[in-house]
């Protein structure tokens, strides 16, 4: 879990934005390792190369350009030590010579001056971007740190020598300080997460420079490269420690004999069901007809704007304005909250049953829908039944459906009415801010929040509330895996795949919209269709951008449809509930509307109710 925080000022801060640290339990192999670090320090970072050639094409038009391309090329270079090694430096003499828990670094010399000239150079002859002097801060800090830096980084092994290792070649050069202070000035942690600024950008760009400037904790002046075999009890050296028994672990296993891996099997050829699965009509299929009771949400309590993504820009994303988020997703803010998933969730739980005046005992089971849920035994669902005061349900149980959640969830309801006949609980809940960690397109859509539903039986006679619903799953591997959480290959990240999320969409969005097309209008009005006589179309709040275009590709005007996500984000499987509810506070629905809900997502999962929405019911 990588939390947020909030600072003295109340902004929201992820540390791990800008203090690196990876689950090093999860890599086996060193190519484990190196995707990581390719997709968080190498795709993004310029080599001193890149940044030279800018500067002698007059590439940069603002100086903080220049630092932002410093600092991700410093960034990249410390991409080892950040994320595996504490450096300590310890008297020659102190250091221990047999132990394998105890590493130095290897440097090639190298004579940077002249590329610092001329980056400070072209620095200087740009106009400043926002803040000259912040600007001037942080350029002192990089550059001293780029002119510094003892070899070019490229050369630089995941693995560092052991100190027995590395005196096996007496020539071997290692860092040396010539003087070194234990109380040079640095930054806290506390610096770092309180630094406030009003640009965003520059906000961001001083965190990492005082990060870089941590890497480094001398008087860099006096630092050179001398040979081992040349060094002195008294010389001072810099010392390599793993950061924490995962990373030595880890580094062991590289080390030692290699465990081959068990090959994966290959998935099957995809293939189509041998008949369409038809959508239920739940009027002709069930006996207890049902009706929903309440509506109750629990939305996150800490807004985190699209500025707010700017100022904690990590050393892994490509630059994006505020502007430029809200065109590609549709949000302006997402909804966080400091409260666990299953405290949100009890919230939603309590709210519904006050609106629909039902007491616990009464409640025939318990269906928790969730695709962030870490509370496994006992499930969450089981987990609200005690805490709700049930003492016994026919069921209580989660279901991971991701963003199809609400329809998985009501499918399941309605079929549980039949054997009850008493009131079914769903509820619905993502916790996505801790689960992110430096994913940018991840962070830019989710949200947290969480929504409750109580179906229960209609009267005899009273009109039914849902009136179609409809589930699938599966598709080629491609869409399968489109949204995976946690991924392995990615520090454990939720990580999404942008094409293969909208090919699932897009699949799922056309074949649902056929098959209410091809359903007659509940009245009877001849040449009508279910569709025709759809009030309000409220989608899973996906990504506004993405579902509007397939929406309209597949005949269906932008209008039609109902969006909060620029307030509250994606919040998967409590989306839908949680629109439902906001389209009634900001009074879109005024009377009984009929809604058809469709979500989509991981695991290339969808669904969609068609459903009667009072804004009575709402909480």
């Amino acid at each position: 879990m990588k939390p947020f925080v909030i600072n003295r000022y109340g902004r929201i801060v992820f540390p791990f934005n800008f203090f690196p640290e990876l689950d090093f339990s999860i890599f086996q192999t060193l190519d484990q390792f190196a995707a990581v670090i390719k997709r968080d320090f190498e795709e993004k970072a310029p080599t001193e190369a890149d940044i030279v050639a800018r500067v002698e094409s007059r590439g940069y038009t603002g100086r903080y350009e220049v630092l932002r391309d410093l600092a991700l090329h410093l960034f990249w270079v410390n991409r080892y030590a950040m994320t595996m090694y504490e450096k300590r430096p310890t008297r020659w003499r102190d250091v221990p010579r047999q132990r394998d828990d105890v590493f130095l670094p290897v440097f090639a010399a190298r004579d940077s001056d002249e590329m610092t000239a001329a980056i400070e150079a072209a620095y200087r002859s740009l106009p400043p971007t926002w803040d000259e002097g912040t600007e001037d801060k942080v350029c002192r800090v990089l550059l001293d740190l780029f002119r510094h830096k003892k070899g070019a980084g490229d050369e630089l092994p995941a693995i560092k020598p052991t100190v027995g290792e590395i005196l096996a070649n007496p020539k071997n050069l290692t860092y040396h300080l010539l003087a070194y202070d234990p109380d040079y000035p640095g930054y806290g942690h506390d610096d770092i997460i309180e630094f406030a600024h009003g640009v965003p950008e520059l906000e961001a760009l001083m965190r990492q420079a005082m990060v870089l400037h941590n890497q480094y904790r001398w008087d860099r002046a006096k630092t050179r490269l001398t040979e081992v075999g040349r060094l002195h009890d008294d010389d001072f050296v810099v010392v390599f420690h793993p950061r924490g028994d995962d990373v030595l672990r880890f580094i062991r296993r590289v080390k030692g004999a290699q465990r081959v891996r068990p090959r994966r099997p290959a998935p099957s050829e995809s293939r189509r069901p041998v008949r369409p699965y038809p959508p239920i009509d739940v009027r002709a299929r069930f006996a207890v007809m049902p009706r929903i009771e309440a509506i109750a949400v629990y939305k996150g309590e800490r807004p985190c704007t699209n500025d707010d993504l700017v100022r904690n820009a990590a050393y892994c994303w490509s630059p994006m304005t505020v502007e430029e988020i809200r065109e590609k997703t549709g949000i302006e803010q997402r909804l966080y909250t400091e409260l666990d998933l299953d405290q949100m969730a009890l919230l939603a739980a309590r709210r519904a049953l006050e609106k629909s005046g039902r007491k616990a005992e009464e409640i025939g089971a318990v269906l928790f829908c969730s695709c962030t849920s870490s509370k496994m035994m006992p499930s969450l669902a089981t987990w609200l039944s005690g805490q709700l005061g049930m003492f016994q349900t026919h069921a209580s149980c989660d279901i991971v459906a991701a963003c199809a959640g609400l329809p998985y969830g009501l499918s399941e309801a309605v079929r549980l009415l039949q054997e009850v006949e008493r009131p079914i609980l769903v509820v619905c809940g993502e916790k996505f801010s801790d689960k992110i960690g430096t994913v940018r397109t991840s962070r830019m859509i989710f949200g947290d929040g969480a929504a409750a539903l109580v179906v229960g039986p209609a009267p005899a006679g009273a009109a039914h509330d849902i009136e179609v619903l409809q589930t699938y799953a599966s598709g080629p591997m491609s869409e399968v895996d489109s949204i995976i959480w946690p991924n392995p290959e990615f520090d454990n990240n939720i990580t999404v795949y942008g094409p293969e999320v909208r090919a699932l969409a897009k699949r799922y969005l056309v074949q649902m919209l056929d098959e209410l097309r091809a359903l007659p209008h509940p009245d009877g009005l001849a040449g009508a269709s279910l569709l025709d006589a759809v009030d309000l179309i409220v989608p899973h709040q996906a990504n506004k951008t993405m579902v509007v275009s397939l929406a309209q590709a597949a005949g269906v005007a932008p209008e039609r449809l109902y969006f909060n996500i620029e307030r509250v984000g994606n919040t998967s499987s409590a989306s839908i509930p949680i629109a439902l509810h906001d389209a009634v506070q900001e009074g879109v629905i005024t009377r009984p509307v009929r809604v058809f809900a469709p979500g989509f997502g991981a695991g290339a999962v969808g669904g969609y109710a068609v459903l009667r929405v009072d804004p009575a019911v709402v909480a």
